[in-house]
């Protein structure tokens, strides 16, 4: 590797809305986030499945009704 060219690497403390705190290797020293692995519905298993029921309803009946 060439010398004086790469950008320093911290030890960076990343800190997420919900107070979570962890430690990553970045080229910057301090990170704030919105969300993390903590608070995140898809990682908390909160997230609910979308459901399209509704919308393929209201397309059949709107088109059942041109037909």
């Amino acid at each position: 590797m060439r010398e004086g060219i790469h950008p320093e690497y911290f030890q960076a403390k990343v800190t997420c809305n919900c107070g979570n705190t962890f430690t990553i290797g970045s080229t910057k020293k301090e990170i704030k986030v919105e969300v993390c692995s903590k608070c995140h519905q898809f990682y908390t298993g909160q997230q609910k499945a979308a459901r399209a029921d509704g919308r393929i309803e209201k397309f059949n009946r709107k088109y059942a009704a041109a037909k």
